[in-house]
Protein backbone atom coordinates (compact mmCIF):
# COMPACT_ATOMS: atom_id res chain seq x y z
CA UNK A 1 0.00 0.00 0.00
CA UNK A 2 1.01 3.82 -0.91
CA UNK A 3 -0.21 7.03 -0.44
CA UNK A 4 -0.71 8.95 -4.18
CA UNK A 5 2.88 10.82 -3.18
CA UNK A 6 4.45 7.76 -2.79
CA UNK A 7 3.10 6.10 -6.25
CA UNK A 8 3.88 9.21 -8.21
CA UNK A 9 7.08 9.03 -6.87
CA UNK A 10 7.54 5.54 -8.79
CA UNK A 11 5.73 6.52 -11.61
CA UNK A 12 7.90 9.81 -12.22
CA UNK A 13 10.63 7.30 -11.49
CA UNK A 14 9.94 5.31 -14.80
CA UNK A 15 8.55 2.32 -13.16
CA UNK A 16 5.82 -0.10 -14.54
CA UNK A 17 3.42 -0.09 -12.77
CA UNK A 18 -0.50 -2.03 -11.93
CA UNK A 19 -2.00 -0.03 -9.28
CA UNK A 20 -5.76 -0.65 -7.52
CA UNK A 21 -7.57 2.44 -5.55
CA UNK A 22 -10.08 4.47 -5.08
CA UNK A 23 -11.09 6.79 -8.63
CA UNK A 24 -10.25 9.36 -6.45
CA UNK A 25 -6.63 8.46 -5.89
CA UNK A 26 -5.96 7.54 -8.94
CA UNK A 27 -7.01 10.53 -10.31
CA UNK A 28 -4.28 12.48 -9.05
CA UNK A 29 -1.50 10.07 -10.42
CA UNK A 30 0.84 11.10 -13.07
CA UNK A 31 1.37 10.41 -16.51
CA UNK A 32 3.65 7.37 -16.97
CA UNK A 33 3.57 3.85 -17.61
CA UNK A 34 1.48 2.52 -15.64
CA UNK A 35 -2.15 1.03 -15.61
CA UNK A 36 -4.70 1.30 -12.92
CA UNK A 37 -8.61 0.19 -11.92
CA UNK A 38 -10.68 1.39 -9.37
CA UNK A 39 -11.25 -1.03 -5.63
CA UNK A 40 -11.15 -0.19 -2.41
CA UNK A 41 -11.25 -3.17 -0.75
CA UNK A 42 -7.87 -5.03 -0.31
CA UNK A 43 -5.62 -8.06 0.93
CA UNK A 44 -2.58 -6.57 3.08
CA UNK A 45 0.13 -8.07 4.89
CA UNK A 46 -1.79 -6.58 8.47
CA UNK A 47 -5.13 -8.49 7.08
CA UNK A 48 -8.32 -7.69 4.46
CA UNK A 49 -8.81 -3.66 4.63
CA UNK A 50 -11.23 -0.99 3.30
CA UNK A 51 -9.35 2.14 2.02
CA UNK A 52 -10.35 4.90 -0.45
CA UNK A 53 -7.31 6.79 0.36
CA UNK A 54 -4.21 4.75 -0.38
CA UNK A 55 -3.35 2.51 -3.17
CA UNK A 56 -2.07 -0.88 -3.87
CA UNK A 57 0.83 -0.58 -5.87
CA UNK A 58 2.72 -3.80 -8.07
CA UNK A 59 5.92 -2.30 -9.19
CA UNK A 60 6.93 -5.17 -12.61
CA UNK A 61 10.60 -4.10 -11.98
CA UNK A 62 11.74 -7.14 -14.51
CA UNK A 63 9.85 -5.33 -17.82
CA UNK A 64 12.22 -4.17 -20.34
CA UNK A 65 9.46 -2.42 -21.55
CA UNK A 66 5.65 -1.92 -21.17
CA UNK A 67 2.65 -0.80 -23.72
CA UNK A 68 -0.62 0.47 -22.03
CA UNK A 69 -3.20 -0.01 -24.32
CA UNK A 70 -7.49 0.42 -24.30
CA UNK A 71 -9.51 -2.13 -26.18
CA UNK A 72 -13.09 -1.91 -26.83
CA UNK A 73 -16.11 -2.85 -29.34
CA UNK A 74 -14.71 -4.52 -32.04
CA UNK A 75 -11.33 -3.85 -31.09
CA UNK A 76 -11.45 -6.41 -28.03
CA UNK A 77 -10.72 -9.86 -29.74
CA UNK A 78 -7.51 -7.94 -30.84
CA UNK A 79 -6.41 -7.69 -27.11
CA UNK A 80 -3.58 -10.17 -27.68
CA UNK A 81 -1.94 -8.65 -30.79
CA UNK A 82 0.14 -5.70 -28.96
CA UNK A 83 1.93 -7.92 -27.22
CA UNK A 84 5.84 -8.02 -27.09
CA UNK A 85 7.76 -12.08 -27.39
CA UNK A 86 8.84 -12.75 -24.50
CA UNK A 87 6.34 -11.36 -22.00
CA UNK A 88 2.66 -10.89 -20.69
CA UNK A 89 -0.31 -8.57 -20.37
CA UNK A 90 -1.96 -7.54 -17.58
CA UNK A 91 -5.92 -6.81 -18.34
CA UNK A 92 -8.35 -4.70 -16.38
CA UNK A 93 -11.88 -4.61 -17.19
CA UNK A 94 -14.89 -2.20 -15.25
CA UNK A 95 -17.14 -4.34 -14.09
CA UNK A 96 -20.78 -4.57 -15.42
CA UNK A 97 -19.48 -2.74 -18.91
CA UNK A 98 -19.82 -4.48 -22.23
CA UNK A 99 -16.37 -5.42 -22.37
CA UNK A 100 -16.79 -7.16 -18.78
CA UNK A 101 -19.24 -8.97 -20.71
CA UNK A 102 -17.74 -9.83 -23.93
CA UNK A 103 -14.86 -10.93 -22.07
CA UNK A 104 -16.61 -13.38 -20.11
CA UNK A 105 -18.56 -14.66 -22.78
CA UNK A 106 -16.04 -15.02 -25.66
CA UNK A 107 -12.80 -13.86 -24.14
CA UNK A 108 -11.51 -17.61 -24.90
CA UNK A 109 -12.12 -17.46 -28.61
CA UNK A 110 -9.84 -14.71 -28.84
CA UNK A 111 -6.66 -15.45 -31.40
CA UNK A 112 -3.71 -16.52 -29.39
CA UNK A 113 -4.80 -15.91 -25.93
CA UNK A 114 -3.44 -18.77 -24.34
CA UNK A 115 -0.15 -18.46 -25.89
CA UNK A 116 1.34 -15.79 -23.19
CA UNK A 117 0.02 -15.47 -19.98
CA UNK A 118 -2.94 -12.89 -19.59
CA UNK A 119 -3.86 -11.60 -15.87
CA UNK A 120 -5.39 -9.77 -14.48
CA UNK A 121 -9.13 -8.33 -12.87
CA UNK A 122 -12.37 -6.72 -13.02
CA UNK A 123 -12.32 -3.32 -11.35
CA UNK A 124 -15.38 -2.38 -8.95
CA UNK A 125 -16.55 0.40 -6.59
CA UNK A 126 -17.62 0.22 -2.77
CA UNK A 127 -20.47 -2.11 -2.54
CA UNK A 128 -22.35 1.42 -0.92
CA UNK A 129 -21.89 2.71 -4.00
CA UNK A 130 -23.08 0.46 -6.66
CA UNK A 131 -25.76 2.12 -8.98
CA UNK A 132 -24.34 5.35 -8.42
CA UNK A 133 -20.61 5.00 -9.32
CA UNK A 134 -18.95 3.31 -12.34
CA UNK A 135 -16.17 1.00 -11.85
CA UNK A 136 -13.30 2.42 -14.13
CA UNK A 137 -9.92 1.96 -15.56
CA UNK A 138 -7.28 4.00 -16.29
CA UNK A 139 -4.60 4.85 -18.68
CA UNK A 140 -1.70 6.08 -17.01
CA UNK A 141 0.54 6.81 -20.13
CA UNK A 142 -1.94 9.08 -21.42
CA UNK A 143 -3.80 10.76 -18.09
CA UNK A 144 -7.42 8.91 -19.70
CA UNK A 145 -10.34 7.23 -17.56
CA UNK A 146 -12.59 5.09 -19.00
CA UNK A 147 -15.91 3.24 -17.77
CA UNK A 148 -15.78 0.70 -20.42
CA UNK A 149 -13.03 -1.17 -22.67
CA UNK A 150 -10.10 -3.47 -21.49
CA UNK A 151 -7.48 -1.85 -20.46
CA UNK A 152 -3.95 -3.99 -21.23
CA UNK A 153 -0.62 -3.50 -20.05
CA UNK A 154 1.94 -5.50 -21.98
CA UNK A 155 5.33 -5.74 -21.13
CA UNK A 156 8.14 -7.38 -22.28
CA UNK A 157 10.29 -9.02 -19.94
CA UNK A 158 14.08 -9.64 -19.73
CA UNK A 159 15.67 -12.38 -21.25
CA UNK A 160 15.87 -14.50 -18.54
CA UNK A 161 12.74 -14.43 -16.82
CA UNK A 162 9.30 -15.75 -18.14
CA UNK A 163 6.03 -15.62 -16.84
CA UNK A 164 3.46 -18.43 -14.90
CA UNK A 165 -0.13 -17.83 -13.96
CA UNK A 166 -1.59 -20.47 -11.46
CA UNK A 167 -5.06 -19.98 -9.72
CA UNK A 168 -6.03 -20.74 -5.69
CA UNK A 169 -9.83 -22.05 -5.77
CA UNK A 170 -10.56 -23.18 -2.25
CA UNK A 171 -14.24 -24.26 -3.30
CA UNK A 172 -14.92 -27.92 -4.68
CA UNK A 173 -18.29 -29.52 -6.00
CA UNK A 174 -19.94 -31.67 -3.91
CA UNK A 175 -20.77 -34.54 -5.40
CA UNK A 176 -23.15 -35.50 -2.71
CA UNK A 177 -25.26 -32.46 -3.96
CA UNK A 178 -27.22 -32.42 -7.60
CA UNK A 179 -25.79 -31.97 -11.42
CA UNK A 180 -27.03 -28.69 -13.01
CA UNK A 181 -26.86 -27.78 -16.40
CA UNK A 182 -28.35 -24.90 -18.27
CA UNK A 183 -29.57 -25.22 -22.09
CA UNK A 184 -28.15 -21.24 -22.78
CA UNK A 185 -25.30 -19.43 -21.60
CA UNK A 186 -24.94 -16.23 -20.16
CA UNK A 187 -25.14 -13.92 -16.72
CA UNK A 188 -28.64 -14.18 -16.00
CA UNK A 189 -31.18 -17.42 -16.24
CA UNK A 190 -34.58 -19.12 -15.69
CA UNK A 191 -34.28 -22.18 -16.45
CA UNK A 192 -32.12 -25.31 -15.55
CA UNK A 193 -32.07 -28.85 -15.27
CA UNK A 194 -31.39 -30.57 -12.38
CA UNK A 195 -30.54 -34.24 -12.80
CA UNK A 196 -31.93 -34.26 -15.81
CA UNK A 197 -35.06 -32.61 -14.87
CA UNK A 198 -36.02 -28.55 -16.39
CA UNK A 199 -36.82 -26.33 -13.22
CA UNK A 200 -37.36 -22.82 -12.79
CA UNK A 201 -33.95 -22.25 -11.24
CA UNK A 202 -34.49 -19.10 -8.89
CA UNK A 203 -37.52 -21.62 -7.85
CA UNK A 204 -35.46 -24.05 -7.19
CA UNK A 205 -32.39 -22.57 -5.62
CA UNK A 206 -35.10 -20.57 -3.01
CA UNK A 207 -37.39 -24.23 -2.51
CA UNK A 208 -33.80 -26.00 -1.47
CA UNK A 209 -32.76 -23.38 0.82
CA UNK A 210 -28.98 -22.88 -0.86
CA UNK A 211 -26.62 -20.97 0.71
CA UNK A 212 -25.75 -18.53 -2.28
CA UNK A 213 -22.18 -17.32 -0.75
CA UNK A 214 -21.58 -21.13 -2.16
CA UNK A 215 -20.73 -20.94 -6.17
CA UNK A 216 -21.28 -23.23 -8.70
CA UNK A 217 -18.13 -25.17 -9.38
CA UNK A 218 -17.56 -27.23 -13.02
CA UNK A 219 -14.83 -29.29 -13.58
CA UNK A 220 -12.58 -28.12 -16.66
CA UNK A 221 -10.42 -31.35 -16.97
CA UNK A 222 -9.44 -31.16 -13.37
CA UNK A 223 -9.78 -27.46 -13.22
CA UNK A 224 -12.48 -25.72 -11.18
CA UNK A 225 -13.95 -22.88 -12.71
CA UNK A 226 -16.77 -21.03 -10.07
CA UNK A 227 -20.22 -19.20 -11.40
CA UNK A 228 -21.32 -17.13 -8.36
CA UNK A 229 -24.21 -16.00 -7.87
CA UNK A 230 -25.09 -12.59 -7.42
CA UNK A 231 -28.91 -12.35 -7.43
CA UNK A 232 -31.62 -15.32 -6.80
CA UNK A 233 -35.27 -13.36 -7.58
CA UNK A 234 -38.46 -15.80 -8.24
CA UNK A 235 -40.37 -14.91 -11.03
CA UNK A 236 -37.29 -13.23 -12.51
CA UNK A 237 -34.62 -15.87 -12.60
CA UNK A 238 -30.81 -16.19 -11.35
CA UNK A 239 -28.07 -13.55 -12.02
CA UNK A 240 -24.44 -14.58 -11.83
CA UNK A 241 -20.83 -12.98 -11.40
CA UNK A 242 -19.40 -14.90 -14.35
CA UNK A 243 -20.94 -16.26 -16.86
CA UNK A 244 -22.69 -20.27 -16.92
CA UNK A 245 -22.06 -21.93 -19.99
CA UNK A 246 -24.31 -24.28 -21.92
CA UNK A 247 -24.06 -27.74 -21.53
CA UNK A 248 -21.41 -28.02 -18.93
CA UNK A 249 -22.24 -29.92 -16.02
CA UNK A 250 -21.72 -27.83 -12.65
CA UNK A 251 -22.58 -28.57 -8.61
CA UNK A 252 -22.67 -26.28 -5.89
CA UNK A 253 -19.62 -26.03 -3.62
CA UNK A 254 -19.06 -27.69 -0.80
CA UNK A 255 -17.87 -25.50 2.24
CA UNK A 256 -14.27 -24.80 2.42
CA UNK A 257 -14.31 -23.77 6.36
CA UNK A 258 -13.09 -21.05 7.39
CA UNK A 259 -11.49 -19.36 4.37
CA UNK A 260 -8.60 -17.79 6.26
CA UNK A 261 -7.02 -20.52 7.89
CA UNK A 262 -7.41 -23.13 4.45
CA UNK A 263 -6.42 -20.46 2.48
CA UNK A 264 -2.88 -20.10 4.89
CA UNK A 265 -2.97 -24.61 4.82
CA UNK A 266 -3.57 -24.34 0.90
CA UNK A 267 -0.87 -21.40 -0.44
CA UNK A 268 2.81 -22.20 -1.21
CA UNK A 269 5.10 -19.46 -2.60
CA UNK A 270 6.10 -16.35 -1.53
CA UNK A 271 3.42 -13.78 -2.06
CA UNK A 272 5.42 -10.80 -1.80
CA UNK A 273 7.29 -11.44 -4.84
CA UNK A 274 4.14 -12.12 -7.14
CA UNK A 275 0.98 -10.36 -8.70
CA UNK A 276 -2.16 -11.29 -7.40
CA UNK A 277 -5.96 -10.27 -6.77
CA UNK A 278 -8.59 -12.42 -4.98
CA UNK A 279 -12.12 -12.06 -5.03
CA UNK A 280 -14.38 -9.38 -3.01
CA UNK A 281 -16.91 -12.50 -2.73
CA UNK A 282 -14.27 -14.05 -0.67
CA UNK A 283 -13.24 -10.76 1.13
CA UNK A 284 -17.00 -10.65 1.92
CA UNK A 285 -17.83 -14.29 2.98
CA UNK A 286 -15.12 -14.65 4.21
CA UNK A 287 -15.05 -11.99 6.80
CA UNK A 288 -11.39 -10.89 5.59
CA UNK A 289 -11.14 -7.74 7.31
CA UNK A 290 -8.13 -7.68 9.47
CA UNK A 291 -7.70 -10.90 8.63
CA UNK A 292 -4.29 -11.95 6.38
CA UNK A 293 -3.80 -14.13 3.77
CA UNK A 294 0.03 -14.10 4.79
CA UNK A 295 1.95 -12.75 1.75
CA UNK A 296 0.14 -12.77 -0.77
CA UNK A 297 -1.79 -9.15 -0.93
CA UNK A 298 -3.28 -7.49 -3.49
CA UNK A 299 -6.87 -5.92 -4.33
CA UNK A 300 -9.86 -7.40 -3.66
CA UNK A 301 -11.99 -7.74 -6.77
CA UNK A 302 -15.62 -8.21 -8.78
CA UNK A 303 -14.10 -10.72 -10.92
CA UNK A 304 -10.71 -12.17 -11.76
CA UNK A 305 -9.11 -12.72 -14.86
CA UNK A 306 -6.40 -15.92 -15.77
CA UNK A 307 -7.09 -16.00 -19.41
CA UNK A 308 -10.50 -16.14 -18.80
CA UNK A 309 -13.33 -14.74 -16.20
CA UNK A 310 -13.07 -16.40 -12.94
CA UNK A 311 -15.24 -15.61 -9.79
CA UNK A 312 -14.09 -16.51 -6.19
CA UNK A 313 -10.74 -17.42 -7.18
CA UNK A 314 -7.36 -16.42 -6.29
CA UNK A 315 -5.00 -15.15 -9.45
CA UNK A 316 -1.64 -14.72 -8.80
CA UNK A 317 1.41 -13.94 -11.66
CA UNK A 318 4.94 -15.20 -10.81
CA UNK A 319 7.99 -14.78 -12.41
CA UNK A 320 10.81 -17.20 -13.03
CA UNK A 321 14.41 -17.56 -14.08
CA UNK A 322 14.20 -18.39 -17.67
CA UNK A 323 16.86 -21.58 -17.59
CA UNK A 324 14.75 -22.62 -14.07
CA UNK A 325 11.16 -22.82 -16.01
CA UNK A 326 12.44 -24.56 -18.90
CA UNK A 327 13.90 -27.48 -16.61
CA UNK A 328 10.65 -27.66 -15.05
Amino acid sequence: MMTPAEAAARIDAGAVLVIAGSEEALSHLPKGRWIGGTSVYFMTETGGRIDRENLFVTELDAAQEARPVHYQGEDLPSLTMGRYDNGLSVILLPAFSKAHEEFALHGAEYPGLFDQPVMGWVTGVHLDDLGRVTPKVFDGSRGLVFEDGAMVLHVALRADRVADIDILNLFEQDMDGQEITFSESGFKVRMAHVDGAEVDFADWVTAQGLDTRLPLVANYAGALVNASFQSVTPGEGVAFYAPVVAGTSYRIARSPGDYATIFAERAKGDGRQELSCNCILNFLYGEMESKSTGSFTGPATFGEIAYILLNQTMVRLQLHAAQAAAVA
